[in-house]
């Protein structure tokens, strides 16, 4: 009987101590990288629910209650979840700004008084903003672009510190969480390898999108936008805007506009009637993906499909 009940203690005190690492993130894309390095110990929890905008998104009391309990809480950063900041200023325990995380490379959104593209980035990639575009208050000129899970090299260091924090908070797997982060990157090497073989014979080709949210992935396999036709959501935008906005894309020839699900816009609807453009999607927060631990490269996966599926046809 005794030797029972030690085997009984024993694996309570091994589920009490995971289930003490509690870690919860912000949006998907960090939840996803948070799996990856999770497997097998523990499944990472995140705040936001599908399709919810993580610049505008409303707290629950239990939401509150969850961001001020959990032991690690991964967020970007202000420029990207602004309803935060407020909130975290009640939590004692460890919050990582990611947007902060030595060794990422960052990215700023600009443009020059032409209205031409510019490059613009201190690390040396192509940085642009479409003419077309009307920024919303985390677009302006000079802002980071926040989407910064979107470049494999910024994935390996978010995956790295988690690694490292899950190591602190939880010993006795320190171990797996290393050969996890092991993995994961020997994953992304493989996918990174598989994508730029594909997109590579895509540079050049025309595109337009609805939301500036992929040039850290345009950055690491070499393609670019033409242009950015985004407008706020609750403002139809005028004849003259419409009229440019077609101009741009009468003169690109054949290309593709993507929107992002749940919602396509009518405007891409009014932009490409009587042109050959095709119309299609990606989706740079991957609401629709299962949390695993190749969730992450799934994510990546899908943008490359998208983009080659629509551009590879033109």
């Amino acid at each position: 009987m005794s030797r029972l009940f030690a085997i009984v203690l024993l694996c309570l005190f091994s589920l009490s101590a995971r289930a003490e690492v509690q870690l919860l993130t912000s949006i998907k894309p960090l939840q996803l990288i948070a799996a990856a390095v999770q497997e097998g110990v523990g499944t990472p929890a995140v705040l936001l629910p599908p399709g919810a905008s993580p610049h505008s998104f409303a707290l629950r009391p239990s939401d509150v209650r969850r961001v001020h309990s959990v032991t690690l809480l991964y967020w970007i950063g202000p420029d990207m979840e602004s309803f935060l900041p407020r909130v975290l200023q009640g939590r004692s325990l460890p919050s990582v700004v990611v947007q902060d995380l030595p060794g990422l490379q960052l990215r700023h959104f600009a443009k020059v008084e032409s209205g031409e593209d510019e490059p613009a980035d201190e690390h040396g990639h192509d940085e642009h903003a479409a003419a077309t575009d009307e920024h919303d208050h985390d677009h302006r000129p000079g802002t980071l672009d926040a989407h910064l899970w979107l470049l494999p090299h910024n994935a390996r260091v978010i995956a790295a510190k988690m690694a490292a924090d899950l190591a602190q908070a939880d010993p006795a797997n320190a171990a797996r969480y290393q050969a996890n982060l092991a993995a994961f990157g020997a994953r992304l090497d493989a996918l990174d390898a598989r994508l730029k073989t594909r997109l590579a014979k895509l540079a050049g080709k025309p595109y337009f999108v609805f939301h500036e949210a992929y040039d850290y992935f345009e950055a690491a396999y070499g393609l670019q936008h033409a242009g950015v036709f985004s407008v706020a959501a609750e403002v139809q935008p005028g004849a003259r805007h419409v009229a440019a906005m077609r101009e741009r894309l009468q003169a690109a020839g054949p290309s593709c506009v993507f929107s992002e699900p749940p919602l396509r816009p009518r405007l891409a609807q009014t932009l490409s009637a009587g042109l050959p453009v095709k119309l299609a999607e990606m989706d740079a927060l991957g609401g629709s993906l299962a949390v695993s631990a190749q969730g992450y490269e799934q994510l990546l996966d899908n943008l490359g499909q998208q983009l080659a599926a629509c551009l590879e046809g033109l």
